[in-house]
């Protein structure tokens, strides 16, 4: 199936391993897209425009002005895009059951553990004011248990799912961009590494990561009180 895109998609995004995710696809696409940042540091989470697209105030999101039926159709939630973008284009996700069900098992499996238990890691091992031994221990070994796991999965694979270059592979990979700070040695992970080697050779890979590097930089969240002040024990609003 070809889809020409003629409008550029807005992505709403910032560069996290979440936002990431669409930044690759879209490039692994080559379909126009229009970068919009927004600056979590800064609260552009919380702006009305962004939350009449994004109700739950997390990037990233997109406005397809090409939608269903050609009418526009905006999208939140980085799993839901990837599935939206990968349908639409018939790209990186299979069209055979089987084949897509695999994919959507470790889509789930990025979405539900390695991303959310990551994060967690690396918020009480970096972010935490207190540290406190229990939660980093926890999380700690929940990161080296999904690692291993992927690990085994990658054991004679070069992708994670269908036989085939995915969409759940650009889900997993921004996740595994971190695992210095989330306390791994990748030398434990030999298959993780090889992978993580293979998808960072692509040239859209490398476009996709380095989209708003340099806006990135400029926050230095770790050190910068007032972001985190923003970003984290938020309520509902």
């Amino acid at each position: 199936m070809t889809v020409t895109q003629t409008q550029p998609i807005e992505l709403h995004y910032w560069p996290t391993p979440n936002g990431w995710k669409i930044s690759i696809l879209l490039e692994e696409l080559g379909v126009p897209y229009d970068l919009k940042l927004v600056n979590i540091g800064k609260g552009d989470q919380f702006k009305p425009e962004f939350l009449a697209i994004a109700p739950n105030n997390r990037m990233p999101a997109i406005v397809d002005p090409e939608g269903p039926d050609g009418a526009p159709i905006s999208v939140f939630e980085s799993g839901a895009i990837l599935q939206y973008l990968g349908r639409k284009f018939g790209q990186f996700y299979p069209e055979d059951e089987r084949g897509r069900v695999e994919v959507e098992e470790w889509l789930m499996w990025q979405m539900g553990g390695f991303g959310p238990m990551l994060g967690q890691n690396h918020h009480f091992r970096i972010y935490a004011p207190e540290k406190i031994e229990y939660a980093m221990t926890r999380y700690l070994n929940e990161t080296h248990r999904l690692y291993g796991v992927l690990n085994k999965r990658l054991e004679g694979r070069d992708y994670v799912a269908a036989g085939q270059y995915t969409i759940a592979d650009m889900a997993i990979i921004g996740w595994a961009q971190g695992w210095q700070n989330q306390g791994m040695d990748l030398e434990e992970f030999p298959n993780v590494k090889a992978w993580k080697a293979r998808l960072e050779a692509r040239p859209a890979v490398q476009r996709g990561l380095a989209a708003g590097r340099e806006e990135r930089e400029k926050l230095q969240l770790a050190d910068n009180k007032d972001a985190q002040g923003v970003l984290f024990n938020q309520r509902a609003r």
